[in-house]
Formats: structure tokens, C-alpha cells, sequence
């Protein structure tokens, strides 16, 4: 067996940087909510659990997490089967058109939040259709913001995909169905696990679509954090930053372990 290649000490002082550069603003954010101070201000003029017993006990904040845990989960839900409904169908279609729905399907994640957000609020107002300032109109973009993560994502686990183990499989008497759901579906389990990570982390902290179609008195943590900002200034938002960071974490970690054990099943 050859021996791997020695690491760059360049490389590794770069990724070590990249690394402290992606942490450093959840290190702010936890601990200016253990802030011991009445305002939010960093470095914390010490620590303490106050702010974090005071976001637990705030009924705005607390109905806003599980608002957006709700939606991001809903949201998650939906992008995860369009988009790897998409994915099947862009890595398996050779017409040419192919390439321009791919480009399509990601273009909210080119264009800018502010623009995709007025621009579905124009359209539901303008078309009269019940979806402003509803649910189901917020739902509709955090979607088509969630949903180019899943179609990337399952696209590439797509790549290099042998169809011939479906064809096989079809060969011995399977159905499509049954072909897909134990061919397929569980090679590219993992891609679609990533997609959903993304979707819902994408989903929970998305702000500029929500700002322009968020249902009245029922603010996502994220509006209900640029409210509390904008009039209090309180570290009870950054308080909410911790579980919100929390949340994404526990999320990535339980996805990644219901991934590892499928393998093992599978082996």
C-alpha cells in the first residue's frame, strides 16, 4: 500500500484559520448570550445564565423557536422529496433541456432573499390568491429557498451511478418501485440526508424571504431576534442564538448517526 502524501504545513495553518473563522461567530454569539450585562456587548461583562432563563421563560421567543422548528421541519419535508424527485430526474434525462432546468432550479439560491422574498409578495398580492402574509405563502418560499440545497446535493450523489444495478434488479422479477427503493433510495441515502441538513439549517435561520412574508403576530425566531435587537438590544436574543445553534447542531449530529447506522444495517 503507498503511503499517503505529507500535508502541506501551509495547507493545514490555512485550514486552521478557515476553521477559527467559521467558529468564531458562534463563539460571539454564545457568549454574549452568557452575558452577565444588561446590554448585548462583547466582550461579556461576565457570565451568566440570566439571559438564557430569561429566552426560556419568554413566551415571544419561545412560541417564535418552535414557530420556525415547525416550519423549517415542514419546509424540509417538501424540499427533500421535490428535490430528489428533480435530481432523479436531471441525471437520468438526455434531453438538452436538462441543463437549463438545472440552472432554473437554483437560481433562488443566485438571486438575493430580499429580491425572491418582494417578488412572491408582489405575486400573491397582485394575483390575489389568499397566500400573503399566510403560512402557506411562507412556506412556498422557504421551498424554493430550501430546495436547489437537496437538488445539488442528491445530484452529486447521483454521479457515476450505475443503472444497470436497476435494470438487474428488474431483470429477477422487482418492480420499479421495489428496484428504486432498495437500489437506488439507499445509494443515495446519504446524498439526501445532506440535502435535508441543509434545508432545514437553510429553512430555520432564513430571514430575507421571511422578512416580506412572515404572518402577522406569528414571527420565525429570526424576525422575532431583529425585533427584539432593533427595540431592546437585550442579550435575550443572543440567548436564543445559543439554542438556535443548538438546534443545527443536534440536527447535523442525529442525521449523520441514522446515516452510519443504515450502513451497518446495510452490511
Amino acid at each position: 500500500m503507498r503511503d499517503e502524501a505529507p500535508v502541506s504545513p501551509v495547507f493545514k495553518a490555512v485550514a486552521m484559520l478557515t476553521l477559527v473563522l467559521l467558529l468564531l461567530p458562534v463563539v460571539i454569539v454564545v457568549l454574549a448570550g452568557l452575558n452577565a450585562g444588561e446590554y448585548l456587548t462583547f466582550p461579556p461583562k461576565g457570565l451568566s445564565l440570566r439571559w438564557v432563563t430569561a429566552f426560556l421563560g419568554s413566551a415571544t421567543f419561545m412560541s417564535a423557536y418552535i414557530y420556525s422548528f415547525v416550519l423549517a421541519l415542514v419546509s424540509t419535508l417538501i424540499s427533500t422529496v421535490l428535490g430528489t424527485l428533480a435530481s432523479l430526474y436531471l441525471s437520468r434525462s438526455r434531453s438538452g433541456a436538462a441543463a437549463a432546468l438545472r440552472g432554473f432550479f437554483m437560481l433562488p439560491v443566485v438571486l438575493p432573499g430580499v429580491v425572491l422574498g418582494l417578488a412572491l409578495y408582489i405575486f400573491y398580492v397582485t394575483t390575489d390568491i389568499g397566500l400573503a402574509r399566510t403560512f402557506a405563502g411562507l412556506l412556498i418560499g422557504h421551498v424554493l429557498v430550501t430546495c436547489p440545497f437537496v437538488i445539488a446535493t442528491v445530484t452529486a450523489s447521483m454521479v457515476g451511478f450505475d443503472l444497470s444495478l436497476e435494470e438487474a434488479a428488474r431483470s429477477l422479477g422487482a418492480s420499479p418501485w421495489t428496484a428504486f427503493r432498495k437500489i437506488t433510495l439507499r445509494l443515495i441515502a446519504p446524498g439526501i440526508s445532506a440535502g435535508a441538513i441543509f434545508a432545514f439549517i437553510v429553512s430555520f435561520g432564513q430571514f430575507e424571504t421571511t422578512l416580506f412574508l412572515t404572518v402577522p403576530n406569528h414571527e420565525p425566531l429570526p424576525m422575532a431576534m431583529y425585533i427584539s435587537l432593533r427595540y431592546k438590544f437585550e442579550p435575550t436574543a443572543a440567548a436564543a442564538g445559543i439554542f438556535a445553534i443548538a438546534l443545527v447542531a443536534l440536527s447535523t449530529v442525529v442525521s449523520s448517526r441514522l446515516v452510519s447506522l443504515r450502513r451497518v444495517f446495510r452490511a
